[in-house]
């Protein structure tokens, strides 16, 4: 029961480590979505490499999971660059809902790459947190829905990412290999468009995406611990605390109030993950027919 303790203490600092992320990368402003993600990455990749030295893990890897480092490496940059264009466009709170839409694709994603079982709990989950995800965007013919939209793809690519890191886990590679492999991977290709359309940054907005990269460090390095005290169905469902930190750092920072349709999409959505919560841990329901 201490170790499930531990998993949620950490799950919430990885919470509030990716809140103060968005907060940052918001803070930075007009700098463009893709140099931010090469500052963010550029710190993941100096904490990465310190860790992998000091615990010995091998900067080699498995060259058989090479592909599968290539595709996560992809899903996880597009998810960044999409995330990231969304919190400049949107209230920093729907951004973040848009982006926790990626458990709900994760379990697409193991369906269809990794033959994994679905159940109709998990359909209903998946169909009841996009109903969710429509309220957030309000979808409509003018451009104002595109920044929601490009977040969803944001979420979507990073359950997609998700999804391959699974594989690589069960493939048996190091956890720390992947966020380096990753890390450099995103910085290598966004590398050439911020050596030819770099844009010049105060010393604040340097020093913002510099604490962006340090608090997504935080977070990443924190629900890695946290999934070694605690199984994901007892602890995951903490991690929509995001959204309550997000929503009170827009609030206080950028004086942005969520509208009735976002605040109903923010229940619908973290109301299924609740659901799935209680029924992965054995609290309600029963079992269902799985689809094969």
């Amino acid at each position: 029961m201490r170790d499930k303790y531990k998993g949620i203490i950490y799950i919430l600092l990885a919470a509030f480590g990716f809140a103060m992320m968005s907060t940052f990368v918001r803070l930075a402003g007009d700098v463009p979505s893709i140099q931010k993600s090469f500052f963010r990455n550029l710190v993941a990749l100096i904490c990465a490499s310190v860790i992998m030295v000091k615990n010995r893990v091998s900067f080699s890897g498995n060259k058989k999971n090479l592909g599968l480092l290539i595709v996560r490496s992809t899903c996880g940059t597009i998810g960044i660059l999409c995330n990231f264009y969304a919190v400049d466009h949107l209230l920093l709170s729907d951004a973040t809902m848009l982006n926790k839409m990626s458990p709900f694709f994760a379990i697409v994603f193991s369906y269809i790459f990794l033959r994994e079982k679905v159940n109709l709990v998990q359909i209903f989950s998946l169909v009841g947190a996009f109903v969710g995800c429509l309220f957030i965007i309000k979808p409509s013919a003018s451009m104002e829905a595109f920044p929601a939209i490009i977040g969803l793809i944001g979420g979507m690519g990073a359950g997609a990412a998700y999804t391959t890191v699974r594989r690589l886990g069960q493939r048996g590679e190091k956890g720390p290999f992947i966020v380096f492999f990753f890390s450099a991977f995103s910085c290598l290709v966004v590398l050439p468009y911020v050596l030819f359309n770099y844009q010049p940054m105060t010393i604040v907005q340097l020093v913002y995406l510099l604490l962006a990269g340090v608090s997504a460090a935080v977070g990443q390095f924190a629900v890695t611990a946290a999934y070694c005290y605690a199984p994901a169905k007892e602890i995951s469902v903490y991690d929509y605390s995001q959204v309550i930190f997000s929503a009170i750092l827009g609030f206080f920072l950028f004086n942005q109030v969520p509208d009735q349709y976002s605040v109903l999409g923010y229940v619908l959505i973290c109301g299924m993950a609740i659901y799935m919560f209680l029924y992965n841990t054995g609290k309600i329901g029963h079992k269902e027919k799985k689809v094969h």
